[in-house]
């Protein structure tokens, strides 16, 4: 007979090994290690702002869309535009969604910088590649097989203090949207001058709504998903350089 005191907990890692979170960072072949949730302790100091655990947020208004509740880290890597920085993820387990990465130019130091306000634009992302909705052929799909993914930080971004924020977005559960976000801190140099307009740059949390076109489950007959938080619109092949649209 099975003890039932043990059944809560054992359900308690059975959902935490269902997900995952970013736990570390290549840049320019060094390793930066991430946080790690479950021994916060051991975790020593990290560009990684702090989350909780692996467990998806449920809703887009949450204020832990942000990152993931974390608030400033204790160091920074720095990072010139035009390279590539990988995350990466010690497990992820979800097929069915898209990867979203988003940048944050902080005004001032990193533990003023609360990514609050409407200055997040995305520089990445991958969603469904080829139909049908409920295949492998997603952007999470990509982390579940390589457990990462590398971006380029665009090469006319302006230099200054960034937060980098990786969102997965497990879309396996019907009308149950999981978000998974993590930031880190970078310090971005280079000669360039360039931030996407007004228009490009988004709120977290808000940038999405739960009833969004891009926010919905994989297994509802839909001929056509809208990107989250992206404008869609011919002035999107101007801007193609600086950042995703």
């Amino acid at each position: 007979m099975k003890d039932l005191h043990i059944l809560p907990l054992l359900s308690l890692v059975s959902l935490a090994t269902g997900h995952g979170a970013v736990t570390s960072y290549v840049i320019g072949g060094k390793t930066y290690n991430g946080y790690d949730g479950f021994a916060p302790s051991t975790s020593g100091p990290t560009i990684q702002r702090q989350w909780p655990d692996y467990n998806p947020i449920l809703s887009s208004t949450s204020p832990m869309m942000t990152c993931n509740g974390g608030t400033s880290a204790q160091l920074s890597a720095p990072i010139a535009a035009g390279d590539n920085i990988t995350a990466v993820w010690k497990q992820w387990t979800h097929q069915q969604g898209p990867v979203m990465v988003w940048m944050y130019k902080c005004e001032g130091d990193f533990s003023s910088c609360t990514g609050s306000g409407k200055n997040w634009f995305k520089i990445d992302q991958l969603g469904l590649t080829a139909p049908p909705l409920t295949s492998a052929n997603w952007g999470t799909a990509v982390v579940c097989k390589n457990l990462k993914w590398s971006s380029v930080i665009p090469k006319q971004l302006a230099p200054g203090n960034y937060l980098i924020r990786h969102e997965l977005l497990a879309l396996h559960q019907t009308n149950t949207p999981q978000f998974y976000p993590e930031c880190a801190q970078l310090v971005v140099s280079g000669s360039g001058t360039a931030l996407p307009p007004a228009n490009y740059m988004y709120s977290i949390p808000t940038y999405a709504s739960m009833t969004d076109p891009g926010v919905m489950d994989a297994w509802q007959e839909m001929g056509r998903m809208s990107s989250v938080g992206f404008l869609l619109g011919s002035s999107c092949a101007q801007h193609v350089n600086m950042y995703s649209c």
